[in-house]
């Protein structure tokens, strides 16, 4: 079998993502595959990593051929703990694909993981190894007319805007009737959601979001600031206080404010260094403005975007200023330049602290 086709044996899997593992070790460690007697009812092949020194470390696994959700990963994880447990060895997922939500689930639970595309993450305390590695960030393997296993697109931004600006239970045709996207998208969007443990269904019709910070982050993932806009570099000569002033000057000018200097908007923190805006047009904005083009020093982003989601349910501020809506801009913040992802992190608390005052 080539290469570029998925792992059709368990034997297949283990001994690819065996040799994906073996390529990262530094140069004297060892992975070899070491058969054992079964354990209870504990059958699968051990392995056994060695360090330059000699000593050396067991590890028991787990074969995963089909797709891994999110939702079975506490499953999977229990199940390597039973056999980590009866064996005293640490314990490892080889997989065929492993999506970035999944190896966050994975990390988060302390599991070692290796998938045929090349991501990799293995902890070990003794002998002391730690190596981490990306491979693929979408499924090679995934057919023609499977749901999508990402939350790129407008019909999904639209989507995840609406459970994230909104809170309480969902019908498809609520979403249908606030979104305007069509009920089969909506459909696929939910269906990963739920598979990934961000949404819940109480009946078949009804879809709720038990964690709405986590599917802030999970989206941040597939949507960013500058993945989904054509973003520019500027300076305002003049500072932040003219920049806001400038902006309130002209309102007809198409904008949405975003960022820390939006958030301060709620929060009252200081915002940082960097004002990032939407606008349609960068350079009628720069010039209405007084900004000057500046890549490598900018303190000012303008951003063009590719999905009209960023201005929906923007606020106007008493000065006539657009400020996006908060999730969106946490959105922006956690995919932000410099300080930006800590801005988001302190943005999220508050949020979670004053829920009321910003979700519809």
């Amino acid at each position: 079998m080539h290469e570029a086709d998925p792992p059709e044996t368990d034997a297949e899997l283990r001994a690819r993502a065996l040799a994906v593992i073996a390529d990262r070790l530094p140069a004297g460690w060892r992975i070899d595959p070491v058969m054992t007697k079964p354990t209870r009812q504990l059958t699968d092949e051990h392995l056994v990593v060695t360090a330059p020194d000699g000593t050396s470390t067991g590890l028991v696994t787990e074969l995963e051929l089909a797709e891994l959700t999110g939702r079975d990963v506490a499953p999977r994880r229990d199940k390597l703990q039973r056999k980590m447990l009866a064996s005293g060895a640490g314990g490892l997922i080889l997989a065929r694909y492993l999506s970035a939500p999944v190896r966050a689930r994975l990390t988060n639970a302390g599991l070692s993981y290796a998938d045929v595309t090349g991501n990799i993450r293995l902890s070990l305390p003794r002998p002391g190894l730690f190596i981490a590695d990306r491979g693929a960030d979408r499924d090679p393997w995934r057919g023609p007319g499977r749901p999508p296993d990402t939350l790129t697109g407008s019909a999904a931004a639209k989507v995840v805007r609406a459970l994230l600006d909104f809170g309480g239970s969902w019908t498809t045709r609520d979403l249908v009737a606030l979104t305007e996207v069509s009920a089969g998208s909506i459909a696929r969007v939910i269906k990963l959601l739920e598979s990934e443990e961000l949404l819940t269904r109480s009946f078949p019709a009804v879809a709720t979001v038990p964690d709405w910070a986590a599917l802030l982050r999970r989206w941040s993932t597939d949507f960013g600031f500058s993945r989904n806009s054509q973003v520019s570099g500027w300076i305002s000569p003049a500072g932040p206080e003219a920049l806001t002033s400038a902006i309130a000057n002209t309102p007809s000018l198409d904008h949405v404010l975003t960022g820390s200097l939006a958030a301060a908007n709620w929060t009252g923190s200081p915002p940082i260094r960097t004002a990032m805006i939407y606008t349609p047009d960068a350079a009628a904005a720069a010039e209405a403005w007084n900004l000057t083009p500046s890549p490598a020093t900018a303190d000012v982003l303008l951003a063009e975007p590719h999905l009209n989601v960023v201005y929906t349910r923007a606020r106007r501020t008493p000065t006539g200023i657009r400020i996006a809506a908060l999730p969106q801009v946490a959105a922006d913040l956690l995919t932000g330049p410099g300080r930006c992802p800590k801005a988001a992190e302190h943005l999220i608390h508050w949020m979670q602290q004053n829920e009321p005052t910003w979700r519809l």
